[in-house]
């Protein structure tokens, strides 16, 4: 395998990686941030409350998102099989 398809190949696999992860950790950002600023106005500060939201949000972004996430995997990998000659010259 020449150093220019390991290149591009992990190049890939890293753009795809990045696709897959962002918008769960986004989301868990996005709703860290304002339960912590509910926090902070109330003066409430228990554990449960920052984690259960943050839980459900990336669960329901994961399910809202799955169908777009496995069509990603599965273009990265039909792409990385069909190819899989090229890449070996």
């Amino acid at each position: 395998m020449k150093p220019e398809a390991a290149i591009y190949i992990i190049r890939q696999a890293l753009e795809v990686g990045f696709i897959l992860a962002g918008p769960p950790l986004i989301t868990g950002l996005v709703v860290g941030l304002i339960v912590s600023i509910f926090q902070a106005a109330t003066q409430i500060q228990e554990m449960t409350l920052s984690f259960i939201p943050k839980l459900i949000a990336v669960f329901g972004v994961l399910i809202f998102l799955l169908p777009t996430m496995i069509r990603v995997m599965q273009t990265f990998t039909r792409e990385l099989i069909t190819n899989y000659s090229h890449y070996l010259q």
